[in-house]
């Protein structure tokens, strides 16, 4: 049986202030709904196959899901996101995940739960910006045949203008690059081989993309993020939020 995750006393000193207060009939304690909510995203395990030590499975789901719908776990993540000073580098990238099947039925049909078709079957994509120290700070959800270059539109226009924005050559595009120089930030963009004139290019700034790429793995160590089981993509960024504000933000 695989060892049980608790948050430890930093992390919970963390969340805590952030959670809705109690008011009325007492609630579960929190902390261990939490510890389990988490061990599930760990696990990748069915909501119901949960050990008895975090209570009531139908519990510890309820109220990941009611919390999820009122979008707390992505207030959670911006939160602890914003105590951090804005990046002086920023990387942008997308990993793909494969959607299983139990994640089929979602209301609205795939597209509309960001779950689409490519080259890896039923896949869902998850986009990121990350800063200087491969913390992920911003995160999209789209379906997995979308372009790299169009969660990078939408993403950066939320977030504070780093002095270095570095992306391989999947986000070389004019908007893009124009974009980030009227915000005053340079780009650091792999140009397309195809280019006819090259922008200009420092391979060596270009280096640190990696700490996107080693964000990524991080964050599919958690089995139930590396493969998709949720059927709504608001509780699948919900997870991914919540898994990125234990890891990431809290130290």
């Amino acid at each position: 049986m695989a060892e049980l995750f608790w948050l430890n006393d930093v992390q919970w000193a963390a969340i805590e202030p952030l959670l809705p207060k109690l008011g009325g009939k007492p609630r579960v304690d929190d902390r261990r709904v939490l510890s389990g909510i988490l061990h599930r995203f760990r696990e990748g395990l069915r909501w119901r196959a949960l050990p008895e030590a975090y209570g009531p499975r139908t519990t510890v789901f309820n109220r990941f899901n009611r919390w999820s719908q009122r979008g707390l776990w992505q207030e959670i993540f911006a939160a602890l996101v914003a105590c951090a000073d804005p990046p002086r580098i920023a990387m942008v990238d997308s990993t793909s995940v494969r959607a299983h099947r139990a994640a089929a039925g979602g209301k609205g049909g795939p597209q509309s739960q960001a779950i689409g078709r490519s080259r890896g079957g039923r896949t869902t994509k998850i986009h990121a910006v990350a800063d200087d120290l491969g913390r992920i700070a911003a995160v999209l959800l789209t379906p997995g045949q979308a372009s790299d270059i169009s969660g990078a539109r939408a993403l950066l226009p939320t977030m504070p203008p780093p002095e270095d924005l570095i992306a391989d050559k999947a986000y070389d595009a004019d908007d893009l690059r124009a974009f980030l120089t009227r915000q005053g930030t340079r780009p650091v963009i792999s140009p397309m081989p195809n280019r006819r004139a090259i922008p200009p290019f420092d391979p060596v700034a270009y280096r640190k993309r990696n700490l996107i790429e080693r964000a990524f793995c991080r964050l599919k160590d958690w089995r139930a993020i590396a493969t998709r089981y949720d059927k709504t993509a608001r509780n699948f960024l919900a997870g991914i939020c919540l898994v990125l504000a234990v890891t990431a933000w809290i130290s």
